[in-house]
């Protein structure tokens, strides 16, 4: 039995980081014998705000930075050593001191349709809520079904489950990816298509952070790295920087690799749902980046700044 850990890991307490984060430790066990001891490998939960303020949108109450301040005010301190994040949750721009030098092969990139009373979205009656924390799920929703009504919907996995089962909403949209991270994609009605609901940035992609000082994290995770996931977070991650991405803009992009071409499909969607724009890029896996950041270009001059200055509303 290890006495002191040899590597402090951050994250949430939810049931999926926690679920997250025992991979990330699994994975780093397997692959260093000096982290496979009893004990080397401690998880450290720490509360983000995100986590504590459940009563309002996410909008409301800072947007991008929610689920990550705290951990990375931990890791800059020199409380944890590592922080595990869900990629779709993590600002474009880290702090100094703190890098992002690892990716998980990625899960399921689609949405779960959740829903007791109907086999799919299309078979809503009108009139039915769904309830969703998510802008982008939210506009795409209106945006086919203008006819439904979209509510706040906040919580964790099962707590979200749960206020579905009781009623609280007809309908619900979460990501398969956590859904089967969690054992619980029983749950989900349908598999919504990437063509009906584009999803969130780096949805389905676990990322790790350490300090950009300390290179035996850096060693270490750099047995973890899946480079096609990587590639493709990337382009999607450059398209919402350029767009100045946050929870008060309903944006989509997805990146998919095959062999070393790129393809990419990006979109931003008024809140109401009503005016949508899209762009779609071409490339290599080298130039990621450049293709993210160019089809964002195209949106922003399609359609202008005032697209991004919309109330939320509550």
């Amino acid at each position: 039995m290890t006495a002191t850990p040899v590597l402090r890991i951050g994250t949430r307490g939810s049931p999926l980081a926690l679920a997250q984060t025992h991979e990330v430790r699994d994975r780093l066990a397997a692959a260093w014998p000096e982290l496979a001891a009893p004990g080397a490998i401690d998880v450290v939960v720490i509360k983000t705000t995100g986590d504590m303020v459940q009563d309002r949108p996410l909008a409301e109450i800072g947007g991008k930075g929610l689920f990550t301040k705290e951990l990375d005010d931990s890791m800059l301190d020199g409380r944890i050593d590592l922080a595990v994040h869900s990629m779709k949750d993590v600002p474009t721009v880290l702090p100094d001191g703190i890098v992002l030098p690892c990716m998980l092969p990625r899960e399921d990139v689609r949405d779960a349709f959740i829903c007791l009373k109907a086999k799919s979205l299309a078979e809503l009656p009108a009139g039915s809520v769904i309830g969703t924390a998510s802008l982008r799920r939210g506009a795409q929703i209106l945006h086919r079904r203008p006819d439904l009504r979209v509510v706040n919907f906040r919580g964790n996995v099962q707590t979200r489950l749960r206020k579905l089962g009781e009623g609280e909403v007809d309908a619900t949209l979460l990501a398969m990816a956590g859904l089967k991270r969690l054992g619980l994609v029983e749950h989900a009605t349908a598999a919504l298509s990437t063509d009906d609901m584009l999803p969130a940035v780096a949805q389905g992609a676990i990322g790790i952070t350490c300090r950009t000082n300390d290179p035996t994290a850096h060693r270490w995770l750099g047995a973890l790295n899946d480079g096609v996931t990587f590639v493709r977070v990337t382009a999607e991650r450059a398209f919402l920087a350029k767009l100045d991405g946050s929870c008060r803009t309903p944006i989509a992009a997805l990146a998919e690799l095959d062999g070393d071409r790129l393809e990419f499909r990006g979109l931003i969607v008024s809140p109401d749902g009503r005016t949508i724009h899209a762009a779609r890029r071409s490339g290599t896996a080298s130039a990621a980046e450049a293709l993210g950041t160019d089809a964002a270009q195209e949106l922003l001059d399609i359609a202008g700044p005032g697209f991004f200055t919309f109330k939320t509303g509550g």
